[in-house]
């Protein structure tokens, strides 16, 4: 039975004669993947055809290379007609390579979009630089009844009037409020009368 299944690679058989035929194929696959002479001849010594032999040494050894044990497998079939036996089907595996695994490749974060950093001061010193009288004057125009637009012109011209005395030079100031002269105190006649008699 064991010649019969390495040459056909399956037999069908009972269940019984199926678990021990399977437990002498793979110590004779065993053998094949070992290799050397001895081997050989103990494998010729259950295996009844040199050609069968031959055959499983050329062979195992690629096909069963990275498989350690589980060379065969056994399927249920049925039960046979006449005595009603169950019957199983012995096959050789043929193990398929193992794939590698790909190494995972983590995600590159997407760059983030940076403002420059000049354009952010920019924008901020003109706002600053704004008085409100403007901001205020150019929300509220186009929107708001004749009396908030008036309003909103005389803020802006105050706005305007304080910012520009603000930036005349001192020396203007100064020559528009001259100096108050100090004035003589007034003597009485008396006092200058007395200062002469000290005097002499």
């Amino acid at each position: 039975m064991v010649t019969s299944l390495f040459k056909h690679e399956q037999i069908q058989t009972t269940d019984t004669k199926a678990k021990e035929l399977r437990r002498w194929a793979d110590q004779l696959v065993t053998l094949a993947k070992r290799g050397d002479l001895h081997a050989r001849r103990q494998a010729m010594a259950i295996i009844r055809e040199k050609e069968v032999v031959h055959k499983l040494f050329a062979e195992a050894p690629k096909r069963f290379a990275d498989v350690n044990g589980g060379y065969t497998r056994v399927v249920k079939v049925g039960y046979r007609p006449g005595d009603a036996a169950s019957v199983s089907l012995v096959q050789l595996v043929s193990p398929e390579p193992k794939k590698k695994k790909k190494p995972r490749r983590r995600k590159k974060a997407a760059p983030v979009a940076e403002t420059p950093k000049a354009t952010v001061k920019k924008e901020g010193a003109k706002d600053e630089a704004k008085p409100e009288a403007e901001v205020a004057a150019t929300e509220t125009v186009g929107e708001a009844p004749e009396e908030v637009k008036a309003e909103a012109a005389v803020e802006a011209e105050t706005a305007e009037s304080d910012e520009a005395a603000a930036t005349e030079p001192v020396e203007a100031q100064a020559e528009e409020t001259p100096a108050t002269e100090a004035e003589p105190e007034s003597v009485s006649p008396e006092g200058e009368a007395g200062e002469k008699k000290e005097e002499k």
